[in-house]
């Protein structure tokens, strides 16, 4: 039998023999999908590139430059197909700060040099360094930038001048306030009020309105009001471009135009590259999977954006970097190629040349404004919130003030010395206890043991009686040289003396004994931990000989994979190979007890209910083996309310069969992070088609209205607030379902008589965690808690949830 057959194809792709004559000259196709996100990306660069301009004390027309080099040299040579590059936000300080030191023309030679150092670096190939900075410090930095350019945009919106650091900004600022222009602040508050309001316009009008970009309805508006008031504002004036000003050679001290090359270098290349790993995700969360779109190179990157800011500088234009919020627009606009970036670039040459009468009538107000939110905007909640879960506050406070107060490199510098404090205070926080117990000394080390601890640990071991019988447990995952070497020659004087010593792990087996041979040994592979998707666990020697004898003696050669197989064949295959790998070493070890389970039959202990998607193995995260669960899987985890079905009363038939039949002591819901379904509930409207799905997915709109209400704060997770919107609801739909639980009148009523139990469960799957929800008696609670499950099967934070 041949289990894989090559597929016979008809239509083979024609091969031009080299040298056969060319078939004729390839078209420059461009498509759809790239030319309107090209279109959408250019409505946002260019109000965008203007006002960072503004913002950095430089020519405006410099904007316009940094941002066609971006597109047309950045999109073109950069190996982040999607990212669109141009003037950023995130270099508005760095840049100012060099033209007001050095001038102009020497800020321009400025950014030459830290191109080519970009293309030197990426010579190196040194990309993937950058990755290794603390997102801490990165969010801090982006964050004291973006305060930084908030307080100096200001003054501006206001009708003043801004100052030359943000300790100036902010004292100047009462003095700003009593003098406030009331022309500038009328139209600094127009442009506030739509960048804040557009994303938020109601029904199928806003929808259609939303596709039009916030900024340049923003700017637009400003504009018409200065206008059609005659209002007295400064607008934005472009000179010709007979006097563009371009670099000249640097003028100042060596340092100092070093320390600027080495900014703009360090600062362009981070967020270039961080903005590209981004990107990936975006391009790869999208609903065609980004197919066909390839995974950025950061190298090649690298280069690009370092031949982009050579050009820029020689032109006369703003350093350039990769911009998320551009990036952004053009990943959701549907692009599939670097076409749309590039395009977008062409579409600002050619508003530079054509449209500059247009461009004269923007008030220098409203750009003010518009980078003032986008400073704002950079000030990340969603960041404070990760930094927070992963105990870095103090890094990103620190980079944050720093940046502020002094500069950028200093912050930066601040802040990696901190994040290298934070790390060895954690290498370095090993706990050491001892006890007596049952006539043995316990010394429980828990952390990593290091050189840092080994005096604490020297110090403890020669505190044990000599000659008595001593269990070390170690709770940690690493042991360094100098922690080995003083763990064992304690060991060796303890045993001299007639004392014993034994080595155990947090489980309490012992770490120098082997492990006894079990099926997980006959196969190593298949351990609990081996990850599981796609996962086929790997014939032993004496089986892959025995195929290839038997093979041999018949004459065939059956290949089992994927070479010529389609998608469904495969599945079939490994299908085939895990039930026979079942039978074969699975079957024997359960066979007694599943003969028990078919003569007692079943009774399980509780109804667990949780979510269709495959990433939850609920024997997995319950620890429950066969006959512990009755298992109710569907997606979104939803319990409709009784009556509520339209003739499918699936849910309402398990739950009534568990309880009043199997007689369960409990029920349990459980979400999960990243649902699918909760997702198409946010992105959900009413005109939607009434598919299966959407139908069915009403059963979660009383989980949305629960979260928008007043009455019912939201749901936590461990004392935090979720990171997003998605988490926040599939936190409020567990708590939900609970509720509609609470409506099926044999739950109530076994709920009266004190027989049933309801429980809420939440599993973070990208953390491998699982939460439980705190005070499931009183569903209604105004402080639903979810709290971690510790290994050790304790809840944390039971203090901060009580």
């Amino acid at each position: 039998m041949t289990l894989c057959t090559p597929a016979r194809t008809t239509n083979r792709p024609r091969i031009q023999r080299p040298h056969s004559p060319p078939e004729g000259p390839r078209r420059f196709r461009v498509a759809g999908a790239d030319l309107s996100a090209s279109v959408a990306v250019f409505l946002i660069a260019l109000p965008l590139s203007l006002g960072i301009a503004l913002a950095t004390g430089a020519p405006l027309q410099s904007g316009l430059v940094a941002a066609a080099v971006g597109g047309l040299v950045a999109g073109r040579f950069g190996g982040s197909p999607l990212q669109v590059s141009g003037p950023a936000a995130g270099l508005t300080v760095v840049t100012a700060e060099l033209i007001q030191r050095y001038g102009w023309r020497t800020t321009c030679a400025i950014t030459v040099l830290a191109g080519l150092t970009q293309l030197a670096l990426s010579a190196l190939r040194v990309a993937r360094s950058a990755l290794a900075v603390s997102p801490a410090i990165v969010h801090g930095m982006l964050a004291g930038i973006g305060v930084t350019i908030a307080l100096a945009q200001l003054h501006i919106v206001l009708g003043g001048t801004p100052q030359s650091s943000a300790v100036d900004n902010v004292l100047g600022l009462p003095a700003q306030l009593a003098h406030a222009q009331p022309a500038a602040l009328a139209i600094s508050a127009l442009t506030v009020a739509v960048l804040l309001c557009w994303s938020r316009l109601p029904g199928r009008a806003g929808r259609l309105a939303r596709k039009v970009p916030a900024a340049l309805v923003a700017v637009a508006g400003a504009t018409a009001l200065a206008a059609l008031a005659g209002l007295a504002v400064p607008r934005v004036d472009l000179p010709s471009w007979s006097s563009h000003a371009l670099p000249g050679l640097p003028e100042g001290p060596v340092l100092g135009i070093a320390a600027g090359v080495l900014t703009i270098t360090l600062v362009t290349s981070v967020q270039s590259l961080l903005s590209a790993v981004a990107v990936d995700k975006l391009v790869a969360s999208r609903a065609d999977r980004g197919r066909g779109v390839p995974r950025s190179d950061l190298d090649r990157e690298l280069a690009g954006q370092g031949a982009a800011n050579v050009i820029s500088g020689a032109l006369g234009g703003l350093p350039v970097a990769g911009v998320a919020v551009r990036s952004v627009a053009n990943v959701s606009a549907g692009a599939v190629s670097r076409t749309s970036t590039m395009l977008h670039g062409l579409w600002i040459v050619l508003a530079a040349l054509l449209l500059v009468p247009v461009l004269d009538l923007i008030p220098l107000a409203a750009l003010a404004a518009l980078v003032m939110v986008v400073g704002i905007q950079m000030v990340s909640i969603t960041h404070i919130r990760t930094v927070t879960r992963h105990r870095e506050v103090v890094v990103y406070v620190v980079t944050l003030t720093g940046v502020v107060l002094v500069g950028i490199l200093e912050g930066v510098a601040l802040g990696i010395a901190v994040a290298i404090a934070v790390a060895l205070h954690r290498l370095a926080r090993t706990r050491i206890t001892r006890e007596e117990r049952d006539g043995r000394q316990l010394l429980h080390v828990r952390g990593q043991l290091t050189f840092l601890a080994v005096p604490r640990l020297s110090r403890a071991l020669h505190q044990l009686p000599q000659g008595s019988d001593v269990v070390v447990e170690l709770d940690g995952s690493f042991m360094d040289h100098a922690a080995y070497e003083t763990l064992s020659d304690w060991t060796a004087g303890h045993l001299a003396h007639g004392g014993t010593v034994e080595t155990t792990g947090p489980s309490g087996a012992r770490i120098s004994e082997p492990t006894p041979v079990t099926a997980s040994a006959a196969h190593p592979c298949c351990r609990p931990w081996t990850p599981w998707h796609n996962h086929q666990c790997g014939e032993s020697t004496a089986e892959t000989a025995e195929t290839s004898e038997t093979s041999e003696r018949t004459g065939t050669s059956e290949t089992i994979g994927t070479g010529n197989a389609g998608p469904g064949q495969t599945a079939g295959l490994h299908l085939a190979s895990g039930i026979g790998k079942f039978q074969r070493n699975t079957a024997p070890l359960v066979r007694d007890e599943l003969a028990r389970l078919a003569r007692e039959g079943q009774r399980p202990s509780q109804l667990f209910l949780t979510c269709a998607d495959s990433r939850l193995v609920t024997s997995m995260i319950t620890s429950s083996g066969p006959g512990d669960l009755f298992t109710v899987r569907n997606v979104g985890n939803l319990v409709p309310l009784p009556g509520e079905e339209s003739g499918d009363d699936s849910v309402a038939a398990a739950i009534e069969y568990a309880v009043e039949v199997l007689r369960v002591s409990s029920i349990t819901v459980c979400g999960h992070s990243g649902c699918g379904a909760m997702q198409a509930l946010l992105n959900g409207s009413p005109d939607d088609p009434p598919t299966p799905l959407r139908r069915w997915l009403r059963h979660g709109r009383p989980s949305l209205e629960r979260m928008a209400s007043r009455r019912h704060a939201w749901a936590r997770i461990s004392g935090r607030l979720p990171a997003d919107a998605v988490e926040q609801l599939c936190l409020t739909n567990v708590v939900q379902q609970l509720e509609h639980l609470r409506a099926y009148e044999p739950v109530a009523r076994r709920l009266a008589e004190g027989t049933l139990s309801l429980h809420g469960v939440y599993f973070h799957v990208g953390e491998a965690q699982a939460y439980l929800l705190s005070g499931t008696d009183e569903v209604h609670s105004y402080d639903d808690v979810f709290t971690q499950v510790m290994p050790t099967g304790h809840l944390a934070g039971a203090a901060r949830a009580s």
